[in-house]
C-alpha cells in the first residue's frame, strides 16, 4: 500500500464519519424530512460518498464516531462548506434555517446563537463571499 492509499483511505473514512455525523443530526427528531434527505443527498455527493456507504451510514450512522472540528476554524470551514451546499441546493425558508441550525449546533455552534450565525452565514454566502472572509465576519459579527 502507498502512501497516497493511505491518505486517501484516511480521508474517505474521515469524510464518511462527518456524513455520519450530519444523519445523526438529523436524525436527532427521528425523521429525515423530504428537505434533509435532499440535502444528505448533495452532500454525500460532494463527500464522495458511494451509494452502499449512504445506504450503510442511513441505516447504522450512530456506529460512526463524532468527531467535531476542535479548533474554531475548522468549525467555520466546515460551516462555509455546508451553507454553500445549502445555498446551491436552493433549500428555501424555514427548512433551509432548520436543516443549518442543526448541522451548526452539532458542529459545536451554540445553540443561544446558532440562529445569527446561520442567518449571516447564508447571507455571506448569497453574496458570494470567500473563505477567509466569511470566517472574519462570522468572527466579528457580534462587534
Amino acid at each position: 500500500m502507498s502512501f497516497l492509499d493511505l491518505f486517501d483511505s484516511g480521508f474517505k473514512k474521515r469524510n464518511a464519519d462527518h456524513f455520519a455525523a450530519i444523519v445523526r443530526v438529523a436524525m436527532d427528531d427521528g425523521i429525515i424530512t423530504d428537505d434533509e434527505k435532499a440535502f444528505l443527498d448533495r452532500l454525500a455527493r460532494n463527500l464522495d460518498i458511494s451509494e452502499d456507504e449512504y445506504k450503510t451510514i442511513l441505516k447504522d450512522y450512530q456506529s460512526h464516531p463524532i468527531n467535531p472540528p476542535t479548533s474554531y476554524d475548522r468549525r467555520l470551514e466546515r460551516l462555509y462548506d455546508l451553507a454553500r451546499m445549502v445555498y446551491v441546493d436552493h433549500i428555501k425558508g424555514d427548512s433551509e434555517e432548520i436543516v443549518l441550525k442543526k448541522i451548526a449546533v452539532g458542529l459545536g455552534f451554540s445553540p443561544d446563537n446558532v440562529k445569527y450565525v446561520v442567518d449571516k452565514a447564508l447571507t455571506l454566502v448569497s453574496n458570494g463571499v470567500d473563505l477567509d472572509t466569511f470566517s472574519e465576519e462570522i468572527r466579528n459579527m457580534n462587534r
